[in-house]
Formats: C-alpha cells, sequence, structure tokens
C-alpha cells in the first residue's frame, strides 16, 4: 500500500447494502458509529428486485444515529482541506460501463495522487488502498459536477469553510433520483422542480430534469439539456441525453454529433452509447464506422446478453 503525505486510517469494511452502501458505513465506522444492517436490510424490502445502490437510504441511516451531512459542488482544494480537518469525504464519480456513477472515499492525498478506498478482501484482512493521479481523478470527477459528499458528526463541520449554497439542491437530487427507483416519476420530478427553484444553475437537478423530459419524449428537454452543458461543458450525461433524444427523431447526424462529444469526454464510460452510435452510422451508410463501434461495444461489455447478434451485425457489415 502506497503511503500518502496526508493519510486517514480507515477501518476494514465488508458489510454493504443497497440501502447501506460501502462508502457510507466505512465512513460511519470511521466515527465509531456502527448502523446495524438490520435496518438496511428492513429498508431495502422496498426495493426488490433493484441491483444498485441508494445513496439518500444510507445518508439517512448515518443521520439517524447521529452523523449529518452536506452534499455540495467542491474542488481539489476543498478535498485536501477536509482530509486535514480529519473527515474522510466521499466523492461521486462515473460509473464503469453500464453503471452510471460510483461514490468513493478518499482516503489522503499527496502532491500528485490521491487515495481511495477499495474493498478488496484478502486473507489477511488488511485495508486496500486505489491510487489515481490527481489530473485524472479531475477529469472523472468534473464529469460529475464535482459532487463532494461530507458525513461526519455535526459539531466537526465548524472546523470547515465550504460553500454549501447548492446542499439543498443536492440532496433533492439524491431524494429523486430515489423516487425514480421506486417508479414514483411524479414526486420525482416535483423534488427536481424544488432542486432547480432552490438552485436554478445547479448542474445536476438541470441534468436530471433534462432526463426525465427526455423520457416523456418532451422537446422541452433540449434547453435544459443546453443549459446544463452552458455551466459544465463536461456533462458527459448531458450529452450522452441529447444523442438519445435525437436518436429518437431519426436525425442521424445531430445524435452522432453528440454521442462523439460524450464519447470524447470519456470513451470507457458505457457500451451501449457505442451500439447507439453504429446504429444510426449504418442508417447513413457508414459501414466501416459502424463495425469499429459494434467491436467496441462487445470490447466493453463481454457480457452483453445481445452478443451473438451484434457478432452477426459485424459480420454482415
Amino acid at each position: 500500500m502506497t503511503q500518502a503525505e496526508h493519510e486517514l486510517l480507515l477501518p476494514l469494511v465488508e458489510e454493504e447494502n443497497i440501502c447501506l452502501p460501502l462508502p457510507i458505513n466505512v465512513v460511519s465506522r470511521y466515527w465509531n458509529i456502527t448502523i446495524p444492517m438490520s435496518e438496511a436490510t428492513e429498508n431495502a424490502k422496498k426495493y426488490a428486485g433493484f441491483g444498485g445502490s441508494i445513496m439518500i437510504e444510507g445518508i439517512e441511516l448515518a443521520e439517524r444515529h447521529g452523523l449529518a451531512c452536506k452534499i455540495i459542488h467542491s474542488d481539489l482544494s476543498t478535498i485536501k482541506k477536509t482530509i486535514d480537518a480529519g473527515i474522510p469525504p466521499i466523492v461521486i464519480l462515473p460509473g464503469i460501463p453500464e453503471i452510471t456513477q460510483h461514490a468513493s472515499v478518499i482516503s489522503g492525498y499527496d502532491d500528485d495522487t490521491l487515495y481511495h478506498y477499495v474493498q478488496k478482501g484478502t486473507q489477511e484482512g488488511q485495508q486496500q488502498e486505489g491510487a489515481i493521479p490527481i489530473d485524472v481523478f479531475n477529469r472523472e470527477w468534473s464529469e460529475e459536477g464535482h459532487l463532494l459528499i461530507i458525513l461526519a458528526p455535526p459539531d466537526a463541520f465548524s472546523s470547515l469553510d465550504v460553500d454549501e449554497s447548492d446542499a439543498d439542491a443536492n440532496r433533492l437530487c439524491f431524494v429523486s433520483e430515489r423516487f425514480n427507483i421506486q417508479n414514483n416519476h411524479a414526486a420525482a420530478l416535483d423534488s427536481l422542480k424544488k432542486a432547480l427553484g432552490a438552485s436554478p444553475s445547479n448542474p445536476n437537478a438541470l441534468q436530471m430534469y433534462a432526463a426525465m423530459l427526455n423520457t416523456q419524449n418532451s422537446n422541452d428537454c433540449i434547453q435544459f439539456y443546453e443549459k446544463c452543458l452552458g455551466i459544465n461543458e463536461r456533462c458527459y450525461l448531458a450529452y450522452n441525453g441529447l444523442g438519445n433524444y435525437y436518436l429518437k427523431l431519426d436525425k442521424f447526424e445531430t445524435a452522432e454529433s453528440y454521442y462523439t462529444k460524450a464519447i470524447g469526454i470519456n470513451p470507457k464510460r458505457s457500451a451501449k452509447i457505442y451500439k447507439n452510435r453504429a446504429y444510426l452510422r449504418e442508417k447513413q451508410h457508414k459501414n466501416s464506422q459502424a463495425k469499429d463501434d459494434l467491436q467496441t461495444y462487445l470490447k466493453l461489455y463481454p457480457a452483453a446478453r445481445d452478443r451473438g447478434m451484434i457478432e452477426r451485425a459485424i459480420r454482415q457489415l
């Protein structure tokens, strides 16, 4: 394990649940708060069949056991300041293919590297750390609007001076995400409207609101995606969303342009985007480029259920 110049020693934690995500459990244990897994298991009954993590459920569990939470838009200096104050921050980063996002606990830093907690079962049972160059981290973190979750005892916040102007709106975005998982789309949309009422220029709320309008096939989604990109030009999800919207309209050239911009930001974030771009490229008789995209799709998603069909399509192009 590489030693960071500024490092917090985090507890080894193996237990997690969709309602008690690992980063929440790790930070709670760091503060000597053990959240009973039975509570998380009971809450998880509301989400039968869901395979991801529900951050707001974990945050609320931690709050019920005495911690406070702030969800803010931040920067690298705040991450370092938070660690130096003895508080392990949680960041929201892009997910691997077919996972939209993931949360990670930052445990330390040095001049050019950030270290984050990695759950890795070993016979020795020792904590493992992942290292990521700061420039790579910042590039990926920017896709999510530099979202930072600070989970700590209430009195710990007195040692921090952070911008909390978007905190309420950011929390409402997480609440909206939960409503969507529950298929309560009206409540999810209402939460995002409240978030935008509190913070009209919140890029995450704008992107999520646009995405919901997109599912309703509303042309209004365009203006919200574009407003989001005016604030965060590296919002992968906004470019991808615009590509999806124009694909539904059979505007292949426009959709291809937006997909290509998203891929330019992060070529490994999604496999499906390559399949979508291959489809519209084939429609434009760009068979060689379509074939390349389908091959990339399978490279990023080797366990794809439609692998056989895609391989046949590759042979025919």
